[in-house]
């Protein structure tokens, strides 16, 4: 059975560096026998299906082949249609009444337990909010992320330490939902 996956690439083409051409990355995973080869945008997304492997397999396989090929390291997360799906549909906040860049998704590597970030003071915050799911944090922030404190708080390494973690606005969400749609 061939399932369908996205690969979300952390960190690459931003500001010059960390150069990941979309159409090289396609070519590249049609070198690993991946099927359906779809990129979204320049920031790191790629849609492509697969009969082997699982998410965790596969993104280490994905990470491994871009290092080889384009000489860095680059973490990858690969979650399929289904979770994907779930995410965007557990979405705590009313996602059709706000602007995509108010509304952010934090993927994560594994779960993550609410301790980890209960010395935040969300108050101090308002109106920006954040909410934990499943791999996932949700995040509110109505004047967008590159204007956001808590963002910046949420971005911190000793808060993040031992995950991968990347986020996308609200578009991509739904985008990624969409094309990884069998």
């Amino acid at each position: 059975m061939t399932t369908t996956y996205a690969a979300l690439l952390r960190g690459i083409n931003v500001g010059g560096a960390k150069k990941v051409p979309m159409a090289d990355l396609r070519t590249l995973l049609q070198r690993l026998d991946y099927g359906d080869v779809r990129t979204y945008l320049q920031s790191g997304q790629a849609v492509f299906s697969c009969a082997h492997g699982d998410e965790e397999s596969l993104a280490a396989e994905l990470a491994g082949a871009i290092e080889e090929h384009f000489g860095f390291g680059v973490d990858v997360i690969v979650r399929d249609h289904a979770y994907l799906k779930r995410v965007a549909e557990a979405c705590p906040f009313p996602a059709a009444e706000l602007e995509a860049k108010q509304l952010h998704v934090t993927y994560f590597s594994a779960p993550v337990e609410a301790e980890r970030y209960a010395e935040i003071d969300r108050a101090a915050h308002l109106p920006e909010e954040f909410r934990l799911g499943d791999r996932a944090l949700y995040l509110y922030t109505p004047e967008g992320l590159g204007r956001s404190k808590l963002a910046e708080t949420l971005s911190r390494p000793r808060l993040n330490k031992g995950l991968v973690a990347t986020t996308r606005n609200w578009n991509t969400v739904v985008k990624l939902v969409e094309m990884t749609e069998s």
